[in-house]
């Protein structure tokens, strides 16, 4: 196979509803498509790099610079018959697995439909059990303006089927918030994400969530940390869940070997793409540590290929790969994902690669620029 044409689509979407974590209040999402044909097939990826680094040292600018100037150079107009080919034209270059993680979701898009399977049949190759045709998901409320306000968004939610909630929490909005939600809804599956906004001097603070019954209690420190985690860890019950601290798999293997952490967060973006995720599950399915696929407000493409993921045997909680209507009115892709409220789940698409059709009239609507390399 040989990738003859790269074209990057620079987005800008309005969110359904804004989303406020411990980095900020997001109203819009913009983002980077791209789009690699080779043998008459269009294969897809998704770059979650925002327009700010924040959640990571990655952004859309230094993405598309190392895309264009780096990445795809490396892979355009050269024969290559599987992933590792891929794999092995880009291991010189450093860093950057957002932008990694594009160019090699696209790949494997390529290398599904080329064999006729779904991205999801591809991913689980190597299991006996092959994929779930339906993913377990849950739902994340950003900070709200009230605690009222955060109740009323959860009865929402689990009126439409969820049974997994997920909280955003920082400093001055954590027990007391927690403590009315759980004097509501004592019986709900509960987890909270602090996306780094504590230190080692709140483990007092923190071990007071124990009473609550969380599920677990996602990246409460520093997002570069792994050691401070550890000593957290022995101090609660609660599991803690590692996110931003894991960008590799040696990553994920000290964390377990640290006790770090009892649940690790996969996200595709974060650790450079699918080969690498599934390298971090396997290793945490061997160890009987839970996974789950994270999300980053990904358009359709990207939700498509974080289903494919979830629906490996090791993911045994519920993602944040919500349905359409939670984050668009409009997306890329003509499919809409659906909660089934019945089980909270998601079917994952059964067609070849992503399963997925972008619609070329939505992505112009959206369009901030766009850039072609050709062979």
């Amino acid at each position: 196979m040989k990738i003859e044409c790269i074209t990057l689509y620079h987005l800008d979407m309005p969110l359904v509803h804004p989303f406020e974590t411990s980095f900020g209040l997001e109203t819009r999402r913009e983002c980077l498509l791209l789009a690699a044909q080779a043998e008459g097939l269009t294969g897809w990826g998704e770059c979650v790099a925002t327009n700010r680094p924040s959640y990571s040292y990655e952004t859309i600018g230094t993405a598309r610079h190392v895309l264009k100037n780096f990445l795809i150079p490396s892979v355009l107009g050269k024969d290559w018959d599987q992933i590792g080919d891929i794999l092995a034209a880009i291991q010189w270059i450093r860093g950057h697995p957002m932008a990694k993680a594009a160019l090699q979701a696209a790949a494997w898009d390529l290398v599904a439909q080329s064999e006729g399977v779904s991205l999801g049949v591809k991913l689980a190759e190597p299991y006996q059990e092959g994929p779930k045709d339906r993913v377990k998901v849950g739902v994340s409320i950003g900070i709200q303006p009230t605690i009222d306000d955060t109740l009323a968004r959860i009865g929402d939610f689990l009126s439409q089927g969820f049974t997994r909630i997920k909280l955003k929490i920082k400093p001055d909005w954590d027990l007391n918030l927690i403590r009315a939600v759980r004097e509501v809804f004592p019986q709900i599956t509960l987890m909270v994400d602090a996306n780094s906004a504590y230190t080692l001097t709140d483990t007092p603070l923190i071990r007071q969530l124990d009473e609550f019954k969380l599920l677990m209690i996602e990246q409460p420190l520093a997002h570069d940390d792994i050691f401070q985690h550890s000593k957290l860890q022995q101090e609660i019950q609660t599991p803690l869940c590692l996110d931003e601290s894991i960008k590799t798999p040696d990553q994920a293997e000290w964390a377990l070997e640290m006790d770090a952490c009892r649940i690790i967060n996969i996200k595709p973006g974060r650790v450079g793409g699918f080969w690498e995720s599934r390298q971090i599950h396997d290793l945490c399915r061997d160890k009987g540590i839970p996974v789950w696929c994270g999300g980053m407000l990904e358009t359709g493409v990207g939700r498509a290929a974080n289903l494919a993921l979830a629906s490996l045997p090791n993911f045994t909680l519920p993602g944040d790969i919500g349905p359409t209507r939670r984050y668009w009115e409009d997306d890329v892709v003509e499919e809409e994902f659906c909660l089934n409220p019945e089980d909270s789940t998601i079917t994952i698409p059964e067609k070849p690669g992503l399963g997925v059709s972008v619609s070329f009239e939505r992505l112009e609507r959206f369009l901030l620029s766009r850039e072609e390399y050709q062979v």
